[in-house]
């Protein structure tokens, strides 16, 4: 494995691999991305979900198989080549609607009940993803749920999976709490739930 990483994956580190490979994970034919979608999918807490926010859609396989329990789904990723492979996957589903930026600085506006980070929070530094957690902060309904999916494999990256999604845990501690943990020999899925004032714990 080559020197780690010491700061955040720029735009370009993901544009380039795109540019060499419209799927560079394969995920739209590997095992372990099919597997990891359905568990991912079987962690949500609720059926359907009024808006949704899903960081890091790449070319949008998990983004089609989540739209059915979406009212509203917006998907972000940070390469243009990405988007419009997600894009035209999604074409049957109006609800979603997509976005190109790079977080934390190009964020959605809007409120969410359900916010998705799949394989996304190792990109970044420690100081970077706590912004991150700010902006779900932010944006996260009381009462709703955040999903963070991780590879726990070797990798360069700035951190790895379990220390970003350790990271990201201890971080919203202040407005979410972990509520589901799944640990499977390549990935882990942690699930939080925003604290709601009112008490609401499950709006369906």
């Amino acid at each position: 494995m080559s020197e780690r990483h010491t700061a955040t994956l720029p735009a370009r580190y993901f544009t380039d691999i795109y540019a060499a490979d419209p799927d560079p994970w394969r995920l739209a034919t590997s095992a372990y991305e099919r597997d990891k979608y359905a568990a991912t999918l079987a962690s949500l807490p609720r059926q359907s979900y009024g808006a949704a926010l899903e960081i890091g859609c790449s070319i949008g396989v998990l983004t089609r198989a989540l739209a059915p329990r979406c009212g509203a789904l917006t998907a972000l990723d940070v390469a243009p080549a990405a988007i419009a492979d997600a894009s035209a996957r999604c074409a049957d589903q109006p609800q979603v609607g997509f976005v190109l930026g790079a977080v934390p600085g190009d964020w959605p506006p809007g409120r969410f009940d359900l916010i998705l980070l799949g394989e996304v929070l190792y990109f970044f530094t420690e100081g970077d993803l706590a912004r991150v957690v700010a902006r779900v902060a932010e944006s996260l309904v009381p009462g709703g749920d955040c999903v963070l999916v991780h590879w726990l494999g070797p990798q360069d990256f700035p951190l790895s999976g379990d220390a970003a999604a350790e990271s990201f845990i201890a971080g919203a501690a202040t407005f979410a709490e972990v509520i589901a943990q799944t640990r499977a020999p390549e990935y882990r899925i942690d699930v939080l739930r925003a604290r709601d004032p009112a008490g609401i714990r499950d709006g369906g």
